[in-house]
């Protein structure tokens, strides 16, 4: 079951369908990332204005933050060199679903992330990098990771990795497809059945349930990665 909303703003543009609203909410998340990434772009690309602080809080302050300690996170799992290597990855990876998410908190708004075919997409993405990297690192030498510490138990554990590595994707798509779906469907109910105060304190809830899912995902990401470039 999916957290419907019952009004959204995209249902005002001629051409809307209910069943591509996750579509329209994935662009419209873009559209906004595009433009304030633009207006950071022009800020710092400005070297005075790049080092001089503007006196109040910008959008270039808030990308500062979270890549910042996106960064800082990512160097203590796999070391600041293949940090700042896969940063811009990552990074995008949880600026997005973390945008994606907090969307969901905006009246007239879905999350694009409460729905499944949203984190089905991120969660391959995530997938197919793993092993992309893995064959980049390794060369066909990637394979020896799949057949265990010692040969004559690769008949075990080729099967148990191939299989783990299956349902990465799948345990993604659904960790955050239950999160952020049933967090929109409890602000939605209590919303509609008391309007005034009570709402807050899911608003509330939403944020850090935004932000923590945004976090597992791409931790979960970086754990993957790492362990596939990993000698």
């Amino acid at each position: 079951m999916e957290a419907k909303a019952p009004f959204t703003w995209f249902s005002i543009l001629p051409f809307y369908r209910e069943e591509y609203a996750h579509i329209y909410g994935s662009l419209f998340v873009a559209l906004i990332l595009t433009v304030t990434g633009y207006g950071v772009f022009k800020r710092i690309s400005d070297k005075e204005r790049a080092i001089l602080p503007e006196g109040r809080f910008l959008s270039r302050d808030l990308y500062e933050v979270i890549i910042e300690n996106t960064l800082a996170f990512m160097a203590e799992l796999m070391g600041e060199e293949k940090a700042r290597q896969f940063l811009p990855f990552i990074g995008t990876l949880f600026i997005v679903i973390l945008v994606s998410n907090l969307l969901g908190l905006l009246p007239g708004f879905e999350a694009p992330t409460a729905n499944i075919n949203t984190n089905a997409a991120y969660a391959l993405v995530v997938f197919f990098a793993t092993h992309y990297y893995g064959f980049k690192e390794h060369g066909t030498g990637y394979l020896k990771h799949f057949l265990g510490p010692v040969w004559w138990l690769a008949v075990l554990i080729v099967p148990l990795e191939i299989i783990s590595h299956l349902f990465r994707p799948v345990t993604l798509s659904l960790r955050l497809f239950g999160n952020m779906n049933g967090d929109h469907l409890a602000l939605t109910i209590f919303s509609n059945l008391i309007p005034f105060g009570i709402p807050v304190v899911f608003l509330g809830l939403g944020l850090l349930v935004a932000f923590i899912q945004a976090f597992i995902f791409a931790l979960l990401a970086v754990l993957y990665i790492s362990a596939a470039i990993e000698h």
